[in-house]
């Protein structure tokens, strides 16, 4: 074989290895996510790596303390979220549809990233920079959403998507202390009446 094909090759095998190790990422991180949902953010590790089909090792050479992991977690959460929208709305079927789907993702985030956000308090440095990327990810792919069910005709216009979200945020709080209140729900009233009157 020449040079060529050589390095052809090992430039395969590398890209390979890196599409392998992303796929072990995120394997980790969405098994560490379901785990923190069931048992909070001090869940035993050896319960993730069960859960993600590896050994704990694994879990220390992506992850060399608890909360790089949680943050890992939190950032993975968020990322899923905003690219959720664009998908949403171009499978339809309208717009507002779309914006229902997307808050159910986003309620299910905020109810179960609070564990993750008190587990970051302790190091407001780390927690601020979480709460400028939650930010900058999910507020334009809130606005693009509701930007498209007033191009529609759907819901009435001069909607924010933070204020929207901020909304959201605060018809959650009680999920936290109250396995009976029923978060969805109020948003799902909330997202209903941001339609146009017939």
């Amino acid at each position: 074989m020449n040079d060529s094909g050589r390095s052809r090759s090992t430039g395969s095998a590398a890209g390979s290895q890196r599409k392998d190790a992303r796929r072990n990422r995120q394997t980790l991180l969405e098994a560490a996510a379901t785990v923190f949902v069931t048992s909070g953010v001090e869940a035993p590790v050896r319960d993730i790596a069960a859960k993600a089909g590896v050994g704990m090792g694994t879990i220390y050479r992506h992850f060399p303390t608890r909360a790089d992991l949680v943050i890992a977690v939190y950032r993975h959460q968020v990322d899923a979220c905003a690219e959720a929208g664009p998908v949403l709305l171009a499978a339809g079927p309208t717009p507002h549809a779309a914006l229902g789907r997307w808050v159910d993702l986003f309620v299910d985030f905020l109810v179960t990233k609070h564990g993750l956000a008190a587990a970051l308090r302790t190091d407001n440095a780390r927690f601020e920079t979480l709460h400028a990327y939650f930010l900058d990810r999910l507020v334009p792919v809130c606005a693009e959403l509701l930007d498209a069910a007033v191009a529609t005709g759907e819901i009435r216009s001069g909607l924010d998507a933070l204020q929207l979200m901020h909304g959201i945020g605060n018809l959650c709080v009680g999920a936290d202390s109250d396995p009976d209140y029923d978060a969805r729900g109020l948003v799902a009233l909330l997202v209903a009446g941001l339609r146009q009157p017939c």
